[in-house]
Formats: C-alpha cells, sequence, structure tokens
C-alpha cells in the first residue's frame, strides 16, 4: 500500500503501531520516529527480545569423588 505525496510505502512502527513512511525519507524506517527506533533499541540491548529455553533440565552434577 502506499499513498501519493509521500515518496514510500505506509507501514505499521513496529514499537508503537502508528503509520510511519518506509522510505529513504524516514531514517528512522520502520519505525515512525527516532523516539521509537531508540527505544527498540534499548528494548533489545537489555535483552527484552529473547526465545524462551524449551530445552528439558538437565539434572545437577553429581560429586563422584
Amino acid at each position: 500500500m502506499s499513498t501519493p505525496g509521500t515518496g514510500g510505502r505506509i507501514v505499521t512502527c513496529p514499537r508503537c503501531g502508528q503509520p510511519a513512511v518506509y522510505a529513504p525519507s524516514n531514517p528512522a524506517r520502520p519505525f515512525c520516529s527516532p523516539r521509537c527506533k531508540n527505544s527498540d533499541f534499548v528494548a533489545w540491548a537489555n535483552e527484552e527480545y529473547r526465545v524462551p529455553d524449551a530445552s528439558p533440565e538437565l539434572p545437577p552434577d553429581e560429586d563422584i569423588s
């Protein structure tokens, strides 16, 4: 979907859900603003985006001395 006059597609900002122009004229793309871009980076740096560990729990090591 594109809008005449914007020079790019309109996408949803992955951080706040607002419309964002996906074009070279928006240096924060795919985000709507530098604030959302920075907020997403901070969340990534704080390891808020993690894949859950589905591996089975290993038994504790036993002392064999």
